[in-house]
């Protein structure tokens, strides 16, 4: 639950970004069909991008002393729940109750559509779908099939209403509407989706408008069936309706000037964005101990023997433990044997990328000598000189009766056992073994699988802090104050005599912090009177009366030299804003020059810690 929360959040977050970046900068061009695609890309982009991680390795030094659990004082208990435990689970239902509400409503919505279609007399032309319907419903496209009542409109009114609705059909804009609107229904407590849906639907109408003009010959009288059809309050929600609360800016861009092919630069603004959004949230840092920088401290020292009376078997099953091992090649040649199958003769050549590589050889008249195969500090050596004669055969004793002189602890799962407990110990259990030497003794410590499957079943807190399994080997052993162990919830919880967590490695260095899109005041646009806009004749009483229609004509005229007077103001307006944010941009760019580097050094800086 705790991951969903957490992905809605970075996904918000991101179409809060794509909006920010629509709005400032891109709303007034009139790149109406890039628009469309970049809207789309960011919802697209906000789903993704959560689920995009760059790895990054930090390397450390092995643990000089595992955690030793038997010294940690461990409890079983159950915590008593608060307010903010069922805080998770309420955050779920509200969710849960919002998008089942808002399903609910797309699901009436279809209802409501199906309701409008069915049964109605379709005329199929080329590749639409034609409806003329008695109800009274503003025109309206879904897919391939246009609506609308011709009672309600003029034979040229009717046409330019076609021809706007063939545009969102053509270009299938009823898919960009359905998107938007799961995006609410997922999304829905993010305010920003909202407007992210408005935007959307105002793009697609402009697209419809700047389309449709192309094919109409009189553009003032398109305008004036836009202003007519707002008399028309009946929609159908998920179609794209040819009526939109948003008439005065569809005029407004209608009557606008082309915006320059060079501010399409503004597109590529959020791109540096993106990339901090990656490097601040979408990195996973992977903590790995040295294994082949210093093979001393990693591979422990082994030794085996081989007598004269080996079978091929058993020479075949040395030379598998050394491959799996340590990755070094034994090949056991020239073997020689009397009539008791004893071995006479018999050369050992070793190979190993860590070792080198090197041969040695023992014949005899009579049969060979003991040869001792000892591991020991990185390097391989091949000998008949007599060792300690208590050496085994097997992984586990090879491993505790090496030849040393010193005193030494076994310990399994943290519990120390005698050397007959070790013996007894099916090595097929064991899933993690280390030896250290600490002053006089010896210690050998043993994780079986059973163990260690109870660590990795459970998540792990330390000081309240979910960590994983790598930080858990990374911890002090002395720095433990208590563990509590929750069975039920699955829980393992390490708390600190500090509270703070203390690790064996180095500290991480903290990444540089990317910069921000520099902000600021933004040039206000002249203010324009709109409410002076000519108000049409009211639709069906006055649509004969020539005079009312002469007296509209003659006010929409002076009200389209109103806009043209105002179109220099405009153009300063955006001049202005473009001048502002090309030096706002190139502040930026400078200010993530100096980010790549710090960046750069800090990637440095880690690898070596």
């Amino acid at each position: 639950m705790e991951a969903l929360f957490i992905y809605l959040i970075k996904s918000s977050g991101l179409i809060v970004l794509f909006y920010l970046a629509y709005f400032l900068m891109l709303r007034k061009e009139t790149f109406f069909k890039s628009n469309r695609w970049f809207l789309l890309a960011g919802l697209i982009t906000s789903v993704l991008l959560p689920f995009v991680f760059i790895t990054k390795i930090i390397w450390v030094e092995p643990a000089a002393t595992p955690i030793n659990w038997s010294n940690v004082s461990m409890t079983n208990y159950t915590e008593e729940k608060t307010f903010e435990d069922y805080l998770p689970m309420l955050t779920a239902l509200a969710y849960g109750i919002g998008m089942l509400l808002l399903l609910t409503k797309f699901a009436f919505d279809f209802y409501s559509l199906n309701t409008v279609l069915k049964g109605k007399s379709i005329q199929q032309q080329a590749d639409f779908k034609f409806i003329d319907t008695n109800e009274n419903v503003a025109p309206f496209s879904y897919f391939n099939t246009i609506v609308y009542n011709s009672a309600l409109y003029t034979a040229s009114e009717l046409e330019n209403i076609l021809e706007h609705e063939k545009v969102h059909s053509e270009q299938n804009h009823t898919i960009d509407v359905l998107i938007s609107r799961l995006f609410c229904i997922v999304f829905w407590f993010n305010p920003f989706i909202w407007l992210y849906k408005k935007a959307m639907l105002q793009n697609l109408e402009f697209i419809a408008d700047n389309e449709a003009t192309k094919k109409i010959s009189d553009k003032k009288a398109y305008q004036i069936t836009l202003l007519k059809i707002t008399t028309h309050e009946n929609c159908v929600a998920i179609t794209n309706p040819f009526y939109q609360s948003l008439i005065k800016k569809r005029i407004v861009m209608l009557n606008k000037n082309q915006s320059k092919k060079w501010n399409s630069w503004k597109y590529a603004l959020v791109l540096p964005v993106l990339v901090a959004f990656v490097f601040l949230f979408q990195i996973k840092t992977i903590a790995q101990e040295k294994t082949n920088e210093n093979v001393s401290k990693s591979v422990p020292d082994v030794v085996t023997t081989i007598n004269k009376n080996f079978s091929d078997e058993e020479l075949k099953k040395k030379a598998e433990f050394f491959k799996k091992e340590f990755n070094c090649d034994l090949v056991f040649s020239e073997i020689e044997r009397n009539s008791s199958n004893e071995i006479t003769g018999i050369t050992v050549n070793y190979n190993g990328n860590l070792y080198g590589n090197g041969t040695y050889k023992q014949h005899s008249n009579s049969t060979i000598k003991d040869i001792y195969i000892k591991h020991e500090g990185g390097k391989i050596n091949i000998s008949d000189a007599e060792i300690d004669p208590k050496i085994k055969n097997d992984k586990i004793t090879s491993l505790s009766d090496k030849t040393l002189s010193i005193d030494k602890e076994i310990f399994i799962n943290g519990e120390k056992v005698s050397q007959k407990d070790l013996d007894a110990l099916n090595p097929d259990e064991i899933a993690t073994m280390d030896v250290n030497k600490n002053k006089d003794k010896q210690e050998i410590r043993i994780i079986t699988n059973k163990h260690a499957k109870t660590f990795n079943e459970n998540e792990i807190y330390i000081n309240g802090q979910k960590v994983t399994q790598n930080e858990l080997n990374l911890l002090d052993q002395n720095t433990i104050d208590k563990m509590d162990v929750n069975k039920k919830e699955k829980t393992i919880r390490i708390v600190t005599k500090t509270r703070t967590q203390t690790f064996n490695d180095k500290d991480i260095p903290t990444p540089p912090v990317p910069p921000k899109f520099p902000d600021g005041p933004i040039p206000n646009l002249p203010e324009i009177d709109m409410s002076k806009m000519p108000t049409p004749p009211v639709h069906p009483a006055n649509a004969n009366n020539k005079k009312a229609i002469i007296q509209f004509k003659k006010e929409m005229k002076e009200f389209e030299a109103k806009m043209e007077a105002f179109e220099p103001d405009s153009s300063a307006h955006e001049k202005a804003i473009e001048d502002e944010m090309a030096k706002r941009a190139a502040i930026f760019e400078k200010q993530m020059d100096e980010y790549q580097d710090a960046m750069e050094r800090y990637r440095e800086s880690a690898v070596k810690k």
